[in-house]
């Protein structure tokens, strides 16, 4: 219920949702649902360590630059100027996704600024014109101003702290694991497939296991995955077994796995067994 509440007020407000949360709790996935509850596209920018302008926000196309340059002489026109201006139309430049995101003349966009905590933090600081006005100053050309605002989602894992002036400027939600009733409801959207006995011991062992002290965690997704691949086996319940030869489904670092697998797996369906 918070979660819907805060992201009705960021559209009612038209302010940026800043989500933060652990990997695999359906961050993401709430930008994709915007998308598709309010018809719009979603423009997604996937951030990375050294990301720079010309791969989030625009790049000018100095191929076909220069070919109007050489055309341009080639015709005789010999002003300097009146070229100059004319290689920085708005045709040679080539929208990446935060200008892609609010171009006038494009539909409607979510923005999802996708784990934010990897860029470096002098991104941040060319990311603050645009969550406070909409807009993308470019110095060749002009501002660049949506006419319909998108959608802003930006997420992160929290692997280093976003700077204070981007969460001024958002509505932010920390999003947690869901409890046992909501994942199986998650569950049963995304992997109908899977027999309603097995999703209720599938869900029951994840939430057991989020409170064992392992480097990683498992997801929304990893449940999801696993679940699916115990039905691909033909497994109508959960055994000790069944998790022991599929636990590289569920986690992904072998530490972790290796403290589970066996006798602490048995423990895990002993408990989900009783529970039942």
């Amino acid at each position: 219920m918070e979660l819907a509440t805060t992201v009705h007020l960021a559209l009612s407000m038209q302010r940026p949702l800043f989500l933060e949360g652990e990997p695999g709790t359906g961050k993401t996935e709430i930008a994709k649902v915007l998308a598709a509850g309010l018809n719009r596209r979603l423009v997604r920018l996937q951030c990375y360590d050294g990301m720079d302008l010309s791969a989030a926000a625009y790049e000018w196309d100095h191929a076909r630059q220069l070919m109007a340059i050489r055309l341009a002489e080639a015709a005789g026109q010999t002003d300097r100027g009146e070229i100059s201006r004319d290689i920085y139309a708005r045709e040679f430049l080539q929208s990446r996704p935060l200008l892609s995101a609010i171009d006038p003349d494009l539909p409607p966009a979510v923005l999802l600024i996708d784990e934010l905590d990897r860029a470096d933090e002098p991104f941040e600081a060319f990311l603050l014109e645009l969550l406070a006005d909409f807009q993308i100053s470019v110095p060749e050309y002009g501002t660049v101003r949506a006419k319909v605002r998108p959608v802003v989602v930006l997420t992160s894992n929290r692997t280093r702290e976003v700077h204070d002036a981007i969460r001024r400027r958002c509505l932010y939600h920390w999003v947690d694991y869901p409890n046992a009733t909501r994942e199986r409801a998650i569950l049963a959207t995304k992997a109908p497939g899977v027999p309603e006995q097995l999703a209720a011991q599938v869900v029951d062992f994840v939430q057991r296991l989020r409170r064992e002290e392992l480097f990683k965690l498992p997801g929304v997704a990893e449940t999801i995955d696993w679940a699916q691949a115990l039905t691909y086996l033909n497994k109508t319940e959960l055994t000790a077994g069944d998790v022991d030869e599929t636990l590289g489904v569920l986690l992904k670092y072998q530490d972790d796995i290796a403290k589970v697998r066996g006798a602490e797996a048995a423990r895990l369906v002993t408990e989900v067994a009783a529970a039942g």
